[in-house]
């Protein structure tokens, strides 16, 4: 599949856990980098930074919802970028102090993917916080398109 997962078959919020080779036969090679290997996609580079259009971003791994156009914001990074995620429990965060920095690395919190980082760079006028996500981490559902 391009860029995303089969459908896990389980209900929204319950753990997913696949082996890695599972994972690898469901994910393309890029999304596989990213979401199980903790890549990055280059900047300006993803089919998702600079989409406008209304709708919801789903995990590529498992579909769980993660975050709304209405919190998407265009950080000039080159990313995906939103202040807060769908619900408060949807993104997990994790320390991350590869690459000689100190980041706090995003991932689904029903599948453990990692989807990019967060930073306290965001839109001060609304949460402060900006979750710069991999295009390759995410699903677009596009507003009233199959049940939306």
């Amino acid at each position: 599949m391009s860029g995303s997962a089969k459908d896990s078959g389980k209900e929204s919020g319950k753990k997913v856990q696949k082996s890695e080779e599972e994972w690898r036969e469901e994910l393309d090679d890029e999304a596989y980098r990213i979401l199980r290997k903790k890549g990055t996609e280059p900047a300006f580079s993803g089919k998702l930074w600079d989409n406008k259009e209304e709708g919801l971003y789903s995990c590529a791994g498992c579909g769980e919802p993660l975050f709304s156009s209405d919190c998407k914001f265009d950080s000039g990074t080159g990313w995906p970028s939103f202040d807060a995620p769908v619900q408060e429990n949807a993104v997990a965060t994790e320390d991350d102090r590869s690459l000689m920095m100190h980041r706090t690395e995003a991932l689904c919190s029903r599948c453990g993917s990692h989807l990019g980082h967060v930073f306290h760079d965001g839109p001060p006028q609304t949460t402060g916080l900006r979750y710069c996500i991999n295009s390759a981490s995410l699903k677009f559902k596009k507003a009233g398109v199959g049940g939306e």
